[in-house]
């Protein structure tokens, strides 16, 4: 008969895992990013139309058009300055808290 060594194993699932934290300052700034999309989201889907008339829609294509204006705006996000314009006033508001 074989016997399988697991006290590795048990070991290995007895240790407390450490999970890097992010910061404060991190998640603030991830949340102004994605404020920052959503404007940019809307400004791109007023100048982008999705309407010619020499090309009808097709089924689904809202929804494709959709998607790729969130891959566009996730991707500009961070560029223009309203995210850290809002970053920088809402830190000092944190700072005035304190």
């Amino acid at each position: 008969m074989m016997k399988i060594d697991t006290s590795l194993a048990t070991f290995q699932a007895n240790v407390p895992r450490v999970e890097a934290k992010e910061s404060d300052e991190a998640k603030l700034k991830k949340q102004t990013d994605a404020f920052e999309a959503l404007i940019v989201k809307t400004m791109l889907a007023t100048a982008i139309k999705n309407e010619d008339p020499l090309y009808p829609k097709e089924a689904g294509s809202d929804i494709y058009h959709s998607m790729y204006l969130d891959t566009l705006s996730e991707s500009l996000s961070g560029s223009f300055g309203y995210s850290e314009l809002l970053l920088g006033y809402l830190k000092e508001q944190q700072m005035g808290k304190r």
